[in-house]
């Protein structure tokens, strides 16, 4: 077997491995909110992922791609040496994998592509040294680490206050969802088509001008407004489970005319009696009153159990588009330098982009799927579970706050990260409660590994170079 054909196997089998981590990391950016709110079962989400971001991975994914994800360095420098540039981009992979699988193991929401970055990085810095850096991109790409969660954070902090004021604090909270749900779903894919036109879709080169992007987002929400008015229609209030815990109407008030009549028992009689009604009637005004708040807090139990039902819905359609979104995008990362070596090694040239081959697309969208079905419940426990409790609408707000996000960023060109929108969006959820709802021993462990992602897959990316040269020398 040929050196060509050994470093063209080898190529494939670590960009599948990272493919296998960005679904066992990455896929909790579209599912996390809504197993931890209860949404979907674990075993529903993975299935509903699986298929969104393996249909956004093959379907639109990029055909043509970024040799050197980001333009952290120019691929022209290795030119002269080209046996290098195919080493450096092979260790790249192997040591953006291997961090990922670390992270995913701690479950960590880590970027994968700060983490290809970092692994770019440090091989572009061990060939080239420091002046090789476009030290500019570098340092927008840890600007982001500030300004993905502070972002988010604040839009899905807003998003949550305003449905608590018109939904929760309302005396007929159900009434009140109803009336809103259109505008919301009107609002929901309107944001969530713009989000695959300019996230999804622009791989396709449907570069849609702002004006055209608008038009296309209103029609769809318009007309999913105009189907969510007929089914939100339909809901009714939730009953108690159990037939024992619902009191009947009846109870309440005749407890009402047991105290009315003691009273004029009361003012009736005089001496020791009096004082013998005096503590029965006051006994009998506790269990009235107790009563009464029972049935009130039954009452309203039940209305919200039944808004957060119709918020399952919203949050799920939610989810499907960030996942078909995020297999469209991300799946770059995995065959952006996979298709790199291939060209190199095929030509003997190293170019700024190479032609994705369809069966590479495949290659990448099967290792999303596979990640996400056998690791990514750690991730999702973490962002579900872990930093603060989620119900269907603090999920809803936490996934539209990150959609909102995510088009904000790619039309004002803000260098975000798709996982740290959705940390941040879930931390001003919490917010919104208060600073005792959130696990700060969590979001400490989620910011450090933030911070170490990209020196992380640096000098992993340098000891795998060595390695990998010296077996092929």
């Amino acid at each position: 077997m040929s050196p060509e054909t050994i470093l063209i196997i080898l190529a494939l089998s670590i960009s599948f491995y990272m493919a296998w981590n960005i679904g066992a990391n990455d896929v909790a950016n579209a599912m996390g909110t809504s197993v931890g709110s209860g949404a979907l079962t674990l075993r529903q989400a993975i299935l509903v992922a699986a298929v969104m971001e393996f249909a956004g991975a093959f379907l639109v994914g990029s055909h043509v791609t970024n040799t050197v994800r980001k333009g952290i360095i120019d691929p022209v420098i290795f030119a002269s040496d080209p046996n290098s540039y195919i080493y450096g981009m092979i260790a790249a992979l192997l040591a953006a994998g291997v961090w990922l699988n670390i992270a995913s193991y701690k479950g960590w929401p880590v970027s994968t592509t700060h983490s290809i970055v970092g692994a770019v990085l440090g091989f572009g810095i061990l060939f080239g040294g420091f002046g090789a850096i476009h030290w500019d991109k570098v340092s927008q790409i840890a600007a982001s680490w500030v300004v993905s969660p502070v972002l988010s954070g604040a839009i899905s902090f807003s998003i949550f206050i305003l449905l608590r004021r018109i939904i929760f604090d309302s005396k007929t909270p159900v009434e009140s969802a109803k009336r809103i749900t259109p505008f919301l779903v009107f609002f929901v894919l309107g944001i969530l088509t713009l989000v695959m036109v300019f996230k999804g879709l622009k791989n396709l080169h449907l570069d849609l001008s702002l004006s055209h992007a608008l038009l296309l987002a209103g029609l769809v929400g318009l007309l999913g407004a105009l189907i969510s008015i007929p089914l939100v229609s339909r809901v009714k209030s939730s009953r108690p489970e159990s037939e024992d815990e619902f009191i009947d109407p009846k109870v309440e008030k005749s407890m009402q005319k047991v105290v009315m009549h003691l009273r004029r028992v009361k003012e009736s009689v005089a001496g020791e009696l009096s004082d013998e009604i005096k503590k029965v009637l006051d006994k009998t005004e506790n269990i009235s009153n107790r009563l009464e708040k029972y049935s009130h807090l039954k009452h309203v139990s039940t209305e919200y159990l039944t808004v957060e039902k119709i918020f399952v819905y919203l949050q799920i359609l939610s989810a499907c588009f960030v996942a078909f979104a995020h297999g469209a995008n991300d799946v770059a990362n995995a065959i952006g330098p996979l298709a790199g070596v291939l060209s190199a090694i095929k030509f003997g040239v190293v170019g700024m982009e190479a032609q994705v081959p369809l069966l590479v697309l495949l290659l990448g969208g099967i290792g999303i799927v596979i990640g996400l079905a056998t690791w990514g419940w750690r991730v999702i426990r973490t962002i579900g579970k872990c930093i603060t409790e989620l119900t269907p609408t603090r999920g809803f707000a936490a996934e539209f706050g990150a959609a909102i996000t995510i088009v904000l960023a790619s039309k004002l060109a803000l260098p975000v990260s798709t996982t740290h929108i959705l940390v941040g969006a879930v931390l001003g959820v919490g917010l919104a409660r208060g600073l005792s709802s959130l696990n700060l021993r969590t979001i400490r462990e989620i910011v450090v590994s933030w911070v170490i992602t990209i020196p992380a897959s640096a000098l992993l990316t340098a000891v795998f170079y060595f390695i990998i040269k010296f077996s092929f020398s």
